[in-house]
């Protein structure tokens, strides 16, 4: 094994990994994913949000989460976990998203290149193993996490934050079909703690185009940003019998679609936390704004593990909101990239695999723009030559 580069990055030691098309800083602390530069040897995009407050000193009792907040990150218990479970005290979003990770294998040949780091979950229980590799001349970041020794549920899920550019409705999202999408079934944030939120709470979505408000109004969730100065989430939870279920956002202006890929079996839901200014408490400070979360998940919205352990309104439809892994062992293999898009190229309505290396973005408009990326990765979680 060869050692990856270090070196801090918005305020946080980084482990580096690069190709002649991607550059991608993997945080030791959370392992985040970011910054991240696609496309660097045509015309560089770097999607992911780095917060604003990554190299400023908190408050003592800021969890490490929130202090590292950046990019992509692996939850091993999405969500708040505010509540006890099984008389245990998980953090926000796991041991995953808060803990250190050690370095266990990192390689680089004319393949691609792969960092690999593991990390102990002494309050869960178990550990994970988390895999992230480059091919060469893709503009995709390939991950696997590995769970092992696992005792009882778990509600594991990805964590992207992408920054929009400064204009409204510069980003359309579009999603793979899907069987329910819900409003929070709360107010997502409260006045009196100096948050504010906009969507209606506890409502079901037929048409993301025609989300209820609080006022009675409709708004259009799949154009981002949007609702300045409101903090809201959804989720949306896609056709279970899909091979690939995606996810993806088009910058029309900028030329590019940022995408993520995943079997749905194993991220049965995308939460999307729309954060626009909203909050005006601290670290917040109403400067977090033109981002959202698309959150490939497993769980009841963001509550955390003791929630999305029971009955709730998403497994009463069918959706699972927790794995119960039979022998305590679990592999989540993720894809998420950027493909650059002709003029015209206004949302993405399909995304379809044309081969072994290749799959195929069409536009609404009927724009095609192919990109090179192994998306049976999402159901093998073999990448060859770098994951086996």
């Amino acid at each position: 094994m060869s050692n990856p580069k270090k070196q801090i990055v918005a305020g946080q030691s980084s482990f580096l990994l690069e190709t002649r098309t991607v550059q991608a800083f993997l945080t030791e602390t959370a392992a985040m994913l970011a910054p991240v530069t696609f496309c660097r040897d045509r015309k560089p995009i770097q999607p992911y949000s780095v917060s604003p407050w990554a190299e400023e000193t908190l408050a003592d009792d800021t969890p490490t989460i929130i202090k590292a907040l950046r990019g992509d990150f692996m939850c091993s218990t999405f969500g708040g976990n505010d509540e006890l479970f099984q008389g245990k005290q998980l953090p926000v979003h796991g041991e995953t998203a808060n803990g250190k990770w050690a370095l266990k294998d990192y390689r680089s040949d004319e393949q691609g290149t792969v960092l690999q780091l593991e990390i102990d979950m002494p309050i869960q229980g178990g550990k994970c193993v988390g895999r992230t590799a480059l091919v060469e001349g893709h503009d995709v970041v390939y991950q696997r996490h590995d769970f092992s020794g696992i005792h009882g549920p778990i509600n594991p899920g990805h964590h992207a934050t992408v920054l929009f550019p400064d204009h409204p409705g510069s980003g359309h999202l579009s999603f793979s079909p899907f069987v329910l999408a819900h409003s929070f079934i709360e107010p997502t944030e409260d006045p009196a703690q100096g948050g504010y939120s906009w969507l209606k709470p506890d409502t079901a979505i037929d048409d993301l185009r025609a989300v209820e408000c609080i006022d009675g109004s409709t708004t259009d969730v799949t154009l981002y940003p949007a609702r300045r100065g409101f903090e809201d989430i959804a989720i949306l939870c896609p056709d279970p019998k899909l091979d690939i279920a995606w996810s993806s956002v088009t910058f029309s202006e900028e030329g590019h679609v940022w995408f993520t890929l995943r079997n749905p079996k194993d991220f049965p839901s995308t939460l999307l936390w729309m954060s626009n200014a909203g909050r005006h408490y601290a670290p917040w400070n109403g400067r977090h704004f033109n981002i959202m979360g698309i959150e490939d998940m497993t769980g009841f919205f963001h509550f955390g593990l003791a929630a999305s352990s029971r009955d709730n309104l998403l497994t009463r439809h069918g959706i699972p909101t927790a794995h119960r892994p039979d022998e305590g062992n679990l592999s989540l293999p993720y894809i998420q990239g950027v493909a650059l898009v002709e003029p015209g190229f206004d949302r993405v309505a399909s995304i379809d695999v044309e081969d072994d290396d290749t799959i195929v973005l069409i536009a609404e408009s009927g724009v095609r723009a192919k990109a090179p990326c192994r998306a049976a990765f999402v159901n093998t979680g073999k990448l060859e030559g770098l994951i086996d």
